[in-house]
């Protein structure tokens, strides 16, 4: 069965007349009275009374005529749907990060909600390793991560300049310092994020290369619990900048510049290269562009 089958039954039933139906249509008699045959034998039921010239419905007919009503509402909805969406005033957003990583997103999903307030935004939590794999899968829209994913398949924008930042609480020798060297650091317990990323790779190859001994008796699944354990004095940590501008603004801990790991930190958008992509996941990229731009 074809919608415009039915459609065409529809127009039928409405105009009482299969001429009229046809001049509505802009279609030929003929070719209006094949569409309805075709839908008859192949509901197997006489839809019209063809005894009658007012266009008169069978039984049959009317229960069709009302499930045809119904499929022409929703068709009607589907286009104003689509036509919303098109216009980024509604549908769903659905973006990868791990926890560092929906920080960055804040400010770019607040002015995405002001643009859009119809479209429904997900920040789904994903290990920064898996994301570029879930943005191809299409099990999300885009992706937080701090490297560019070797794939040809996938496109990156930058969000965010971030810095690798060495932390300890304000009691701590360090803290009235200007800077620090590595070597200061063998004696510290650094207390470590466990999930592998390329900032904590930065970290341990820097250990490696000055030959300091790193000391990481204590590691922690969240940059949360890391900053607290600090402020603790439990020891000192590397952490992104971004997680901790509030505490350092407070005075609740001090970052202190270690000369041989000033580390940039590109935090980037990632989207498929080539597949389509919803509307307001291309909204959501453009605002990125254009915050870029100012």
């Amino acid at each position: 069965m074809e919608l415009s089958q039915l459609t065409i039954f529809l127009t039928v039933a409405s105009e009482k007349s299969f001429s009229r139906a046809a001049q509505k249509l802009m279609r030929t008699q003929p070719a209006i009275s094949l569409a309805v045959q075709r839908l008859e034998a192949e509901l197997g039921e006489k839809l019209v009374d063809r005894s009658l010239k007012d266009g008169t419905l069978t039984d049959a007919g009317k229960i069709v005529y009302e499930y045809a009503l119904k499929f022409e509402n929703l068709r009607r909805e589907m286009a104003n749907s689509l036509t919303e969406l098109r216009n980024k005033y509604t549908g769903k957003l659905i973006i990868g990060a791990n926890e560092s990583g929906a920080l960055y997103l804040l400010t770019h999903i607040h002015n995405f909600r002001q643009l859009y307030p119809g479209v429904k935004v997900e920040v789904r939590r994903s290990l920064s390793r898996n994301i570029p794999n879930e943005v191809l899968d299409n099990s999300i829209d885009l992706g937080v991560v701090s490297y560019k994913p070797g794939d040809r398949n996938l496109q990156t924008i930058v969000i965010y300049n971030d810095a690798v930042a060495f932390i300890v609480y304000p009691e701590h020798s360090f803290a009235k310092r200007k800077q620090i060297s590595i070597r200061d650091l063998g004696a510290e317990t650094v207390i470590a994020h466990n999930i592998a990323s390329p900032y904590r790779q930065i970290v341990l190859e820097a250990f490696q290369k000055y030959q300091v001994h790193l000391n990481m008796d204590i590691e922690m699944p969240t940059v949360e619990t890391i900053k607290k354990m600090v402020q603790s004095k439990m020891g000192v940590a590397f952490v992104p900048r971004m997680c901790v501008q509030s505490e350092l603004a407070a005075g609740e801990l001090v970052e202190v510049p270690v000369r041989e790991l000033q580390v940039a930190r590109k935090i980037h958008l990632v989207h498929p290269a080539h597949r389509h992509l919803s509307h307001a996941a291309r909204a959501f990229l453009e605002l990125i562009k254009n915050s870029n731009n100012e």
